[in-house]
């Protein structure tokens, strides 16, 4: 089984929260979606994904969900955000990013593993024996360009494009889907987050978090903590799964 649980603060500096989580064991459904676009704008577009998530996965839930639908159900979440933000003028260029991890049917398979999806920066991490490993790859400048170009990493996280995304959902009909399959033993740890958390947090630290063993609930507050004491500057928000 896995135990989940998932928490969200909008930070020490923004007055509002346009990240959005769920934690939705009954179906295996667990993701972060960080908004973008203002206020409301960006609140709507995050929650919009995450339900549209949700509701495909319950239309599936009898079927079984597999890499290929997750992939489809981002492409419906793009096209719901995008519809929505051409019906309203005050919803224009809203957008979200999203990191989302599905418990596919078992079926007496004892290699369990999870599937994952992520548009964006928002990330997952695989915590497991002690070592920390990013699973998903960032859709940023920084990623696909910066690094490319062999900018040191301190440079990268003060550079003036760190900020900029090369995909989000709800910005582009070319919408590209990265999926993964993580693996899943007993112990092993998987963290969803938005870039307010990994944007100023090490992965030292979250390593060191995620060690102390305890409550998966503390640890995930504590992650919170973590971001809070660096200042916060965006919202954050956390998923942790845990197999047991």
């Amino acid at each position: 089984m896995l135990t989940a649980y998932g928490a969200t603060d909008k930070g020490c500096v923004r007055a509002n929260n346009e990240d959005t989580f769920l934690v939705e064991q009954d179906l295996g459904l667990y993701l972060v979606a960080d908004g973008m676009g203002g206020a409301a704008a960006g609140e709507r577009a995050s929650h919009l994904a995450a339900e549209t998530l949700r509701e495909v996965l319950h239309e599936v839930r009898d079927e079984g969900m597999n890499s290929a639908k997750l992939v489809s159900a981002c492409h419906e979440a793009n096209r719901r955000v995008k519809a929505a933000a051409s019906e309203n003028s005050s919803l224009e260029g809203m957008g979200t990013t999203l990191v989302v991890a599905v418990e596919p049917p078992n079926e007496g398979r004892q290699d369990e593993a999870l599937l994952l999806a992520s548009v964006g920066d928002s990330r997952a991490y695989r915590f497991d024996a002690g070592v920390l490993q990013q699973i998903t790859d960032d859709q940023s400048w920084i990623n696909e360009v910066g690094r490319k170009l062999g900018l040191a990493e301190d440079t990268l996280r003060v550079h003036p494009m760190r900020h900029v995304l090369t995909m989000a959902i709800g910005v582009s009909d070319q919408l590209k889907v990265n999926s993964y399959t993580v693996p899943m033993t007993v112990e092993t740890i998987v963290l969803l987050c938005s870039d307010g958390l990994h944007g100023v947090v090490t992965n030292q630290e979250i390593a060191d978090v995620l060690n102390r063993g305890g409550p998966i609930e503390e640890r995930a507050q504590l992650l919170i903590d973590t971001a809070r004491a660096h200042g916060a500057p965006d919202n954050v928000s956390v998923v942790l799964l845990q197999k047991t």
